[in-house]
């Protein structure tokens, strides 16, 4: 007898097996380049065994094979395989190109999937070309550097549903940026400029198996765990809260927040508007106007991102660990992420070996930062502090890690005793303390300004 049951089950199962199936469409039919067209550099594309082929090549800038039509929402998954180990590739997502760019060949710009086989390994991270440059660099997921397989086929999954952006490789989530640019633009295939490694000239980049899904989609959770570049301002997603995170800044009033020695928020020399708190400008001498201002919660452990937005010559700086119990005079004590403008203002120069430059830990450590990965003055950047409960610390800029250090070992103390700071007992081994924003006479924005308990 026919279980009926059974049969209708399967059958279910076939038919959605088979609607998703449909959903799914192919971006390249395996044998010509129907539906894209080459821009910007003069590096070949050309169709070989089922595949398309780029080749690198020497005097010509980045080269990208994109799709003619745009897309807003999809799931992207692709096979690549990219030759050598000093070379470099990507694929655009909603990207765009302005034709009269890179002197009239095309200048594409856009949120890049990254393909990168050097010893730096941020394979799956995000970059966004000719524009903001490093959104989501894989310090911040340094487990997944080991993900990409050289020389090998690596299956890629880009996932972009409304303003979240997510990779994959090889089945290994990657990163995850939520931006509120490009809602729609085309795909892209990059061959990579050379420049002075002539030794890369011929080498090839390989894509197959290139799918879409546009309809009937659904997005992956990502696991618990995963730092989020969230790029809306003073906003966190479902995903940050589940997280841990919450927000120390609301974008629209000074809650959690009061004056260094004082009982309230100072009345003057601060200002919050179009979701920005800011140092108002009063001649660059430090806590002479509204003064600094801490949050009223203390934290041990904790991982903090801020964006800052500096202005010419500006110099300000975010504390942590600042107990309030020096009482001093000026700028209350604290271990500093510096915030500095490095080429105008002169406290640059000063210290030792530049550990007074942007993102240094103030007087004591320098930043390890290339040029490459700062945002000019006058545009947001991203800082980020992370003390883990055994005291190791780090700061990343633009999420790349500038400098570590663990608090109360030998070799900080020795740091401290040639410092600024020799004369305060135990300087930054406090066990819990206020998070500082300091005011030092200049405009200096911040935003965005979130933490997770560790």
């Amino acid at each position: 007898m026919l279980n009926i049951r059974r049969y209708t089950f399967l059958a279910l199962t076939f038919a959605s097996l088979t609607s998703a199936a449909q959903k799914t469409r192919p971006l390249f039919d395996g044998k010509t380049l129907t539906g894209w067209k080459a821009v910007a550099g003069a590096a070949p594309y050309k169709v070989e065994d089922g595949m398309i082929v780029g080749t690198m090549t020497k005097g010509t800038p980045n080269s990208f094979l994109i799709t003619e039509l745009e897309y807003g929402d999809f799931v992207l998954e692709l096979d690549v395989k990219l030759e050598g180990e000093t070379t470099n590739s990507g694929i655009q997502t909603r990207s765009h190109i302005k034709a009269e760019g890179n002197n009239g060949k095309g200048l594409v710009f856009g949120r890049q999937v990254e393909i990168d086989p050097t010893v730096r390994a941020w394979t799956g991270g995000i970059y966004d070309e000719a524009r903001r440059l490093w959104l989501y660099p894989l310090e911040l997921n340094s487990p997944a550097k080991s993900v990409y397989k050289k020389n090998e086929f690596n299956h890629y999954k880009i996932e972009n549903i409304g303003d979240e952006l997510k990779t994959w490789v090889n089945g290994i989530p990657i990163a995850y940026v939520i931006d509120t640019l490009d809602q729609s633009g085309f795909i892209g295939l990059q061959v990579h400029g050379i420049g002075n490694e002539l030794g890369n000239d011929g080498k090839k980049v390989y894509f197959k198996n290139i799918n879409i899904q546009t309809e009937g989609l659904k997005a992956k959770t990502f696991p618990k765990g995963v730092y989020t570049v969230n790029l809306t301002p003073n906003t966190l997603s479902a995903y940050e809260k589940a997280n841990g995170y919450k927000l120390l800044f609301d974008g629209k009033s000074n809650a959690g927040w009061k004056g260094a020695y004082k009982p309230a928020f100072p009345e003057k020399g601060w200002k919050i508007a179009s979701g920005v708190i800011s140092v108002e400008p009063s001649g660059g001498a430090e806590s002479t106007n509204g003064g600094d201002i801490v949050t009223k919660e203390e934290f041990s452990a904790f991982d903090l991102s801020f964006e800052f937005k500096l202005t010419p010559g500006a110099n300000s700086g975010v504390k942590y660990f600042v107990t309030l119990s020096e009482n001093n005079t000026g700028s209350a004590i604290g271990l500093e992420y510096q915030v500095l403008d490095d080429v105008l203002h002169p406290d640059a120069k000063l210290g030792r070996d530049g550990n007074r430059t942007l993102a240094s830990l103030y007087d004591l450590i320098t930043s390890k930062k290339e040029a490459r990965y700062l945002r000019p003055i006058g545009s947001w950047n991203n800082g980020r502090v992370v003390v883990y409960p055994d005291n190791r610390v780090e700061h990343y800029l633009n999420g790349v890690k500038v400098l570590e250090y663990v608090r109360g070992s030998e070799e900080f103390r020795k740091l401290v005793a040639i410092s600024k700071y020799k004369d305060w007992k135990n300087f930054g081994e406090a066990p819990k303390g206020h998070i500082l924003l300091q005011d030092h006479g200049n405009k200096v924005d911040f935003r965005t300004i979130k933490i997770k308990s560790l």
